[in-house]
């Protein structure tokens, strides 16, 4: 079964004008896997060190266009359609039920793209994917980054979930509107990214997969976290403790003034300059 994006005509409008705010050098390829083809957006040197990058829920791969071209001086980006939601990334044969088809199906996409390891960053929903798939494949991993990531270190404050409730129990681009003006209040986001993330919340037949916290204090590879000092997600400060707590070794820094939906792409230059410091 494929995640079909509604209304298609729409989306892929919105779609399309994201995707052209990527560099012109920048590759489009659907990977196959056992549980659909992929669909990756991939820039950089050929020869840079692979750098995966996992979008929050809604927000597609494309979501990473501001990000691309600092990056993209050093690291061969992959930027990933994620299984399950909107997007270009199909769904079909063997069925998503849990985090083990999950990391299952990060494995056959790494794979498929060649990389035996790779430099691995999430956002959010994506964050917490990242870090669940490195607590059970280290050996694929040589750096993970978490950005602003959702139920890794801690849960969801009750009043974003409240916030969150509308949209997710009759989904449309208004509700999904007045969801991120709510929590980006101060920052406004990229306007085409906004309109393809309110469209891809209604796209029919998504299936994110929620799962358990990640075991972090199983994590022996450098980690970099780095939070929205204003997400509304849950208290930055409060999270900076816990994944301190978790990881004596990692670095964690508040991003000054971000917001949970803001990031990647709003104020882009300091979180590409913490991302390179810290891949090196």
């Amino acid at each position: 079964m494929s995640v079909q994006s509604a209304p298609s005509s729409a989306f892929d409008r919105a779609y399309g004008q994201l995707r052209a705010r990527w560099p012109e050098s920048t590759e489009e390829r659907d990977v196959e896997t056992p549980y659909g083809p992929t669909r990756v957006h991939i820039h950089g040197p050929a020869d840079g060190s692979p750098l995966v990058l996992l979008p929050g829920g809604s927000a597609t791969g494309l979501v990473w266009f501001a990000n691309a071209p600092a990056l993209g001086r050093r690291h061969r980006l992959y930027a990933v359609d994620l299984l399950g939601d909107a997007g270009r990334t199909e769904r079909r044969g063997a069925p998503l039920k849990g985090a083990d088809d999950l990391t299952a199906w990060l494995d056959a996409l790494l794979d498929g793209l060649g990389l035996t390891r790779t430099h691995l960053c999430g956002h959010s929903y994506g964050a917490w994917l990242a870090a669940t798939y490195a607590v059970r494949a280290p050996q694929r991993v040589d750096r993970l980054a978490l950005v602003d990531p959702t139920q890794v270190f801690a849960g969801f404050r009750p009043g974003y979930l409240l916030r969150a409730l509308p949209s997710l129990i009759r989904p449309s681009e208004a509700r999904a509107r007045a969801f991120l003006s709510w929590e980006t209040a101060g920052v406004h986001p990229d306007e085409t990214w906004q309109h393809l993330y309110a469209l891809a919340t209604t796209a029919p037949g998504r299936k994110l997969i929620a799962g358990r916290r990640p075991r972090t204090a199983e994590l022996a590879m450098p980690v970099l976290v780095l939070l929205a000092e204003n997400s509304r997600a849950h208290r930055a400060a409060e999270v900076a403790d816990k994944a301190r707590r978790a990881l004596p070794q990692a670095q964690v820094t508040v991003l000054s003034g971000a917001t949970h939906h803001s990031l990647p792409l709003a104020g882009p230059e300091e979180l590409n300059g913490q991302l390179t410091r810290f891949l090196g």
